[in-house]
This record gives C-alpha cells, structure tokens and sequence, in this order.
C-alpha cells in the first residue's frame, strides 16, 4: 500500500503525524509526506521521504499581520482586508454554546476561515502540485492533517482513500455539524457553504464533485482520550498519542532523578514557530515560580533569554529539551495548551497550569484538561499575574487529586490502540474508501469507535 500524508508547514503538526507514519512503514507500506517547502528539512530529519508542494508558505508572517478592528468587523464585506487581518476571537471555531451556534455566525466563521487560511494554506499551485504528484505515484491513501484541504482534492482525483490525522480537537467537526442542520432547515436559494463554494470549484477541476468527504475525510485518526473528545457524527479511529519531539539528544542531567519536585515552564516551539513569539508573559511565569522550594526547567532561547533579567536561583534555561524524555521527572508543568505539549502531559500523567493562548483549540483543551481534573488553567492571560499563577501552581502540586485525575487519564492513553495495531484498520478501510464505499465499522477488535 502507498500512503501519503500531508501536513500543514510547520513542524509540530508534522510531529503528530510521524509515528503512525513509521508503523505504516515498519508494516512494509511505501510512505512520503507532503507539504509546503519551509517543513522539507524536518521531514528528511524524521528519516521520511519529503514531497514539496507549492511554495514557501512561511507561515509566521502571520503573527505580523494586525486584526480586524470593531469597525471592521461590524462589516459584514470586510471578513477580511487588504491587510490579510482576521481578528480569529471574533471567529472562533471552538464556539460550542449554542446560542452563539446560529447560522449567520458559523457562516461567518467558516467564510473567514476559508477565505483567510484554508485558501492560502491550500492555494491553486498547491493543489496543482500534490494532485500532479499524486497521479504519478498513485497513492492508496492519503492521510491528512485537517487544516490542509488540497488532502482530499488530491484523493478525489486519484481514487484514493482519504482520512483526516487530528493535531488537537475537532473543532471543524463539531461547528460543521451544527452548520448543516443549520442549512437544512434554510430554503435552498439561502444556503450558502464556504467550503461546498471554494472545495466544489475546486474538486471540478480535477473531474472530482464535492462532498462531506472533502470536509471531513472518510474518517479520522485521532489522539485525544475518548473521555474528552467532542461529539462528532463522524468515524473515528482510535489511536495512543505516542510523543515524537523531532531529533533530539537527551542531556547527562537528566538521567538523575530530581532533588526536589521539578516543574517544566513552556511556551512550546508551536507557538514561536507560528507565530512569531510569545503571548504570555515570561517575566510573570519567572517571577512566579521565584520563590518556591521546586527546580524549574524553563525551556527558553536566546532571544527571550536577552528580553529577561537574570534568572531565579531556581530555574535551569534551556533551548529544547523533548518532553517526551522530561516529563516523566516532573511534578507538575506550565504551559500555553499547545496539542504536543498537552497531549505529552496526559500521556505522562503530569498534572498542568495552562496559560493558553488564543490559538485554534488551545482555550478549549485548557478547559478539558481541568474538567477532567487533571489541571488548572488561567481565564483571563491579559490579567496574568505571578501571584496568581503561583496560587494555581501550589494547588496542582499539594492538592493530591491533580495528580491521581491526571494519572487516570494517562491510564485511558494507554488502554487506546499503538500506532501500529491500526494498521490493519487502516488497511481494510483504504479498501473500502477506495472503492468509493461508505466505511463501516469493520470486526477491528476494539481498534475504531
């Protein structure tokens, strides 16, 4: 079987995508991995075969780009500007209350989504690329991250099965379902679909015709504990998050044990690399942290080093540590609720202080991670104080229930399949998607809910 998967260009969401890639190939399946040029390096680094697409996507100069004012957005012609600013609060696709869930606003949000980024992500030479690549190699499947449409396009003009790989939650799942019992209870001359508009002209020119497919692949692997996933109608597999934090040495010092309990503080590379920096105040988190009787690993570069005083007795610096290796010496850690350092979290059973960031799904899974009792998280991060950073510190390292809250879940992770025994789901869903079937639920063992 030929798999090809496609990631969005940056390395994070390559990460989540490489070890079910490498059980593919273990199994003895041909993989490569297709994206924009700025991810090429990290790909050949986690020993896959990389597929340029496109052009440089460059992906941070985002974080340059101002937001929509009030005025702005008041305009209802003005989605987006000549600036390219979106002003993403203001179209949140992790709305779940229902009374904020009619069909103006999600209509407004996907338009802003499709037309601010799912449209640069995959632009016309994007799309003319991976469907060129894959008529030449003829994938069987393509798996694919759910911000990278060009995934199914290409699908769709090869015959190949096509299932989405989550980063974090489905958002897009969820808002999507309330939008189409939203449009089915619209007459049809007032139905309008960003996606069905932009996928269906695309798709067209490719031979193809658009479907729900297109939105949300035949089915979707996904990470997250069954207990705090969304509810979807849609067919998930199952899969264990496995950490895979890119190439990477493990320094002497942390063989030891700690002598005291250790905290890691991150803002995580996703965050820097997308965006361009921080939102979270560094010297807060510091000063938080200053006066505690714990060892703090701050993993922080150069260019926040130089932006702070010098550091407290208490806290070792480093660029980059894998958290895979890190967290299983930790009593608690902070962090911005990126998917990979959340997810690493929950799969070592260390309880978390989230500061997140407005970022996609990070508030949300700030907000399951403390349902499920399994962390804190801070409300209003404009308002970020070391005082109050450090009460919530202290309760998820001396209140016991954190951490056994925690543990329960990295027990749920574990009972999940490996990456390599949804292999054989894989396989027999391929089969099925490839003959344009509507996948059932196959005798997997417990391997897809």
């Amino acid at each position: 079987m030929r798999v090809l998967f496609v990631t969005l260009a940056a390395a994070t969401h390559l990460h989540a995508q490489v070890p079910v890639a490498w059980a593919l190939r273990a199994a003895g399946h041909d993989v490569c991995v297709a994206s924009h040029p700025d991810v090429v390096d990290d790909i050949v680094r986690s020993g896959l075969t990389p597929v340029p697409v496109g052009e440089p996507m460059d992906i941070g100069r985002w974080a340059d780009v101002p937001p929509l004012t009030e005025e702005e957005f008041q305009d209802e012609t003005n989605i987006w500007d000549a600036r390219g600013g979106v002003d993403w609060e203001l179209f949140d696709l992790c709305e779940l209350r229902p009374e904020k869930l009619g069909y103006a606003s999600m209509q407004a949000v996907f338009s802003a989504w499709v037309g601010a980024s799912f449209q640069q992500i995959s632009s016309p030479r994007v799309m003319d690329d991976l469907v060129g690549f894959a008529r030449q190699w003829r994938p069987d499947l393509i798996i694919w991250d759910p911000l990278t449409f060009a995934a199914p396009v290409a699908a769709v003009a090869v015959g190949a099965a096509h299932a989405r790989m989550m980063f974090g939650f489905d958002v897009i799942g969820r808002m999507r379902q309330t939008y189409r019992a939203a449009l089915a209870d619209r007459p049809a001359v007032l139905r309008e679909d960003p996606f069905e508009e932009w996928l269906g002209t695309a798709l067209a020119r490719y031979g193809g015709g658009f479907d729900e497919q297109a939105v949300l692949g035949q089915w979707t692997i996904d990470t997250v504990p069954s207990s705090m996933r969304l509810e979807v109608d849609q067919l998930y597999v199952p899969m264990r998050y496995t950490p895979y934090n890119g190439r990477s040495a493990v320094e002497p010092w942390l063989w030891h044990p700690p002598e005291r309990r250790r905290v890691c503080l991150t803002l995580g590379s996703s965050f820097r690399e997308l965006m361009g920096g921080d939102r979270a105040d560094i010297g807060e988190l510091l000063r938080a942290v200053a006066d505690l009787d714990v060892e703090v690993i701050a993993t922080l570069n150069t260019d926040q080093l130089d932006s702070l005083p010098p550091l407290p007795d208490n806290v070792r610096a480093v660029d980059f540590v894998p958290l895979d290796a890190l967290l299983p010496s930790c009593s608690a850690i902070i962090h911005h609720s990126g998917s990979g350092t959340t997810q690493t979290a929950l799969a070592h059973g260390v309880p978390q202080v989230i500061v997140p960031t407005n970022m996609m799904d990070n508030v949300l899974k700030a907000q399951r991670v403390e349902a499920a009792g399994a962390g804190l998280h801070v409300r209003d991060t404009a308002a970020l104080t070391a005082d109050s950073l450090r009460a919530l510190l202290l309760r998820v390292l001396d209140e016991p229930s954190f951490a056994a809250k925690a543990a329960a879940v990295r027990r749920e992770m574990l009972a999940a399949p490996a990456p390599r025994d949804i292999v054989p789901v894989l396989e027999r869903l391929t089969a099925l998607g490839r003959s344009r079937a509507v996948p059932e639920l196959p005798d997997t063992s417990g391997a897809v809910s």
